[in-house]
């Protein structure tokens, strides 16, 4: 898979492999400028800063996406940060955070694929309580993941 100049590579360090051999494509989207983008994809995402309407509304901010080969076909992942998820009382558990991860698949992921015109095999959404550079293990962060396979412009969930 070849990356186009608005992409990077990513490269993993660690024992853990998340990234395939060579990395991943990476487009790093912190701010308000890929938020903006990916809003005016799904005409029903309102911004109020950097953050993204979820069912829940707990403050949700795109990270970055990464287009990853994994093996050998094309995985999408979309990374947010949401710093109130976590499994004690007063955060938002993975409940709750599975049906945000879901309405941004449809809401972003999809208008994102039909936009750039993708066939990923999977799509991945991710959660993460704070900033994880991908690859790297924190044992402290809280992290959801989801995945979906798209199929007619819908979200299916594929529990992995």
């Amino acid at each position: 898979m070849s990356c186009s100049a608005r992409h990077r590579i990513v490269h993993t360090t660690g024992a853990a492999h998340a990234a395939p051999e060579g990395g991943a494509c990476h487009w790093q989207g912190r701010g308000r400028a890929l938020v903006l983008a990916l809003a005016l994809m799904a005409p029903t995402a309102a911004l109020t800063d950097a953050l993204l309407p979820v069912p829940s509304g707990q403050p949700v901010e795109l990270s970055d996406v990464l287009l990853d080969n994994n093996p050998g076909e094309l995985w999408l992942r979309f990374r947010f940060i949401a710093p109130k998820i976590g499994s004690t009382v007063g955060r938002i558990g993975y409940d709750v955070a599975s049906t945000d991860m879901a309405h941004l698949c449809e809401t972003l992921a999809v208008p994102y694929v039909n936009k750039h015109q993708l066939e990923p095999a999977l799509v991945v959404i991710s959660f993460s309580d704070r900033a994880i550079e991908f690859g790297n293990a924190s044992p402290d962060a809280t992290q959801f993941f989801e995945a979906y396979r798209l199929e007619q412009s819908q979200c299916i969930w594929e529990g992995l």
